[in-house]
């Protein structure tokens, strides 16, 4: 008398996927149809049967996470078996994303297999992570997952309602604490600064005299930007042609010093005039030597 074969497909490390009742009834159905089937012919089967369970399953609506959830199991299983496991995971360009967070993110763990790996899937949930701007998974059959990825680099500082977080480029933010390894990143400040920062740094590297001086960039009603120097200074750029201001800035800075006076503010928003703003020092100083100037005048007089 044959003996039917056992159509339960084991997992790796022993252990059987488990099967809702629903998948029970339909398998322990289809059992004798299957031990009755030509040699080679149960992958067929067996996917048949799953392409069809799950289809029933997502009509029903009975049982769809158990179901779906042995269905990917079973399929991997049999993928494994059949030499489509994934033996050999090779992954480049990894700086600030460590590797465990890589295989999760992409769905692999040891149950797997290289043939039902959803590579688009898996890039696209890759790139959920903020440091991960590019990812390619290639799959090289028959075991061999190949995963490359490009990530950001921390570009700058941003401070929104007195919170700093560390930003690329793009004005993506990466972290929303700020170690030694980027204390020394510009500071923009205001909202909308995190998306603007790329252009306006790059505007502001052309000036390297004002630029080693800026303390922050703070954007002004996500219109234009005010930059606050290291001794205190402000200066008042204008929305349109901010280049021609900080030129203007520069000049006066190299033939008149005005960068090292004593003054609070630099208004260059106008274009037909710079408005400077004494200290309340240097005002109250400009005031005493008026009156100084006054009472001499008047004693001359006399």
């Amino acid at each position: 008398m044959r003996q039917r074969k056992s159509f339960e497909t084991s997992l790796p490390g022993g252990q059987r996927p488990r099967m809702s009742a629903f998948f029970r009834r339909v398998f322990g159905t289809l059992h004798p149809l299957l031990a009755r089937l030509p040699r080679g012919a149960g992958t067929v089967a067996v996917a048949a049967i799953i392409g069809g369970s799950a289809a029933y399953g997502t009509i029903r609506g009975e049982h769809l996470e158990d179901g779906l959830a042995y269905i990917r199991d079973t399929r991997d299983a049999i993928a494994n078996a059949a030499g489509f496991g994934i033996a050999e995971i090779t992954i480049e360009g990894l700086r600030e994303v460590g590797r465990d967070e890589v295989l999760r993110l992409a769905g692999v763990t040891s149950k797997r297999s290289l043939l039902f790996l959803d590579a688009e899937g898996a890039r696209e949930r890759l790139k959920s992570n903020p440091w991960i701007a590019e990812a390619t998974v290639l799959k090289l059959y028959p075991d061999h997952l190949h995963v490359s990825i490009v990530e950001r680099n921390g570009f700058a500082l941003w401070q929104k309602d007195g919170k700093i977080a560390v930003v690329a480029k793009d004005g993506t933010a990466l972290q929303s604490y700020v170690d030694t390894r980027y204390a020394k990143l510009p500071l923009v400040v205001g909202r909308g600064a995190d998306k603007q920062a790329g252009d306006f740094l790059a505007l502001l590297d052309r000036y390297p005299a004002i630029r080693d001086q800026v303390r922050a960039s703070i954007l002004v009603a996500e219109r234009r930007w005010n930059l606050k120097l290291n001794n205190g200074l402000d200066i008042r750029l204008p929305e349109n042609d901010p280049a021609g201001a900080l030129d203007t800035l520069v000049t006066l800075d190299r033939e008149k010093k005005l960068l090292s006076r004593d003054i609070a503010s630099i208004d260059l928003r106008l274009d037909d005039r710079i408005t400077v703003r004494l200290s309340e020092q240097a005002a109250q100083a400009r005031e005493e030597a008026v009156k100084d100037r006054k009472a001499k005048k008047k004693g001359g007089e006399a």
